[in-house]
């Protein structure tokens, strides 16, 4: 369940003024080159713009930038560089999405109803490529076991297209 200081979040979320650029679906026309370097070098892209977005002072980096249960539980203050080439490989959708989050909580964005579709999308393809898995491991089906790897194909894909896009547009704001 949603702690209220994140459902008030959410709330002030939904009456964000700013607007993104472009949305994920036209990313590749706002920047192609930075989308080429964020789809091949997806976590170095990843820790430049979290660096960037916190205006290169390390001392206000929180694991997630604070969206994650983690954050702030990683003794990330001692060691911030490390933590955040930590994050950026281990945890890299998380963190293009916290960097998303942060900058638009800062600069009061709004996500359109596009990209709210396209990430949920993606999610979702996870989870059900996830679900897949499980059953197939469970029952031992090979049709099922082959359509869970479809799935998670399909679900790999569609990540590997989304965060680029997502890095493209963060970066646009920097």
């Amino acid at each position: 369940m949603a702690s209220e200081i994140q459902m008030k979040n959410i709330q002030l979320r939904q009456n964000y003024q700013n607007f993104w650029q472009t949305d994920l679906m036209n990313t590749m026309e706002l920047d192609p080159l930075y989308c080429c370097f964020a789809c091949w070098g997806g976590p170095c892209a990843s820790y430049l713009l979290r660096r960037r977005a916190l205006y290169n002072d390390m001392k206000r980096y929180k694991c997630c930038a604070g969206y994650m249960p983690c954050s702030g539980k990683c003794k990330e203050n001692k060691c911030p560089e490390f933590c955040l080439c930590t994050e950026v490989f281990c945890c890299f959708g998380n963190s293009v999405a916290s960097t998303r989050f942060l900058l638009q909580d800062e600069l009061n964005i709004q996500t359109t109803k596009c990209d709210n579709c396209i990430i949920a999308f993606m999610l979702c393809l996870q989870h059900v490529a996830c679900i897949f898995s499980f059953v197939a491991m469970i029952i031992g089906n090979d049709e099922i076991r082959e359509a869970a790897h479809i799935l998670n194909c399909l679900a790999d894909i569609a990540y590997c297209s989304v965060c680029p896009c997502m890095q493209v547009l963060s970066a646009s704001k920097l």
